[in-house]
């Protein structure tokens, strides 16, 4: 039986998250990519709290492609919030998704924007 392209990032996301555990010093900044939209939160997992989010739905007054400049523009948004909150040092859980494409520009798009990970 074939395994779906679901379930297999879904066990890929389960290798990747295990050792991954956001803190108030260190929150986890979590990436979620659909075909329309990518998500991407700063979350702590002590208190089971969303500390920063962003997603190209916030930048809807703006006109936008789902492309790589797209997410890095996500970066640099989830990264200025997480900044108000005095936040500096995340941990990236990318979620079972490949770093690379939209994954590695949000990426690069906070780490342009000061957070450390």
């Amino acid at each position: 039986m074939k395994i779906s392209k679901n379930e297999a990032r879904k066990k890929r996301k389960q290798r990747v998250k295990n050792p991954i555990f956001g803190s108030q010093e260190r929150p986890r900044l979590v990436v979620f990519r659909s075909n329309k939209y990518i998500y991407a939160q700063v979350i702590d997992d002590e208190q089971q709290k969303t500390l920063a989010s962003s997603s190209t739905l916030s930048l809807q007054g703006q006109k936008l492609q789902l492309n790589t400049d797209t997410a890095k523009k996500v970066g640099e948004e989830v990264a200025e919030k997480a900044k108000q909150h005095n936040i500096d040092k995340v941990k990236f859980d990318r979620n079972g998704y490949d770093y690379h494409g939209r994954v590695k520009a949000l990426a690069d798009g906070a780490r342009e924007k000061g957070l450390n990970f």
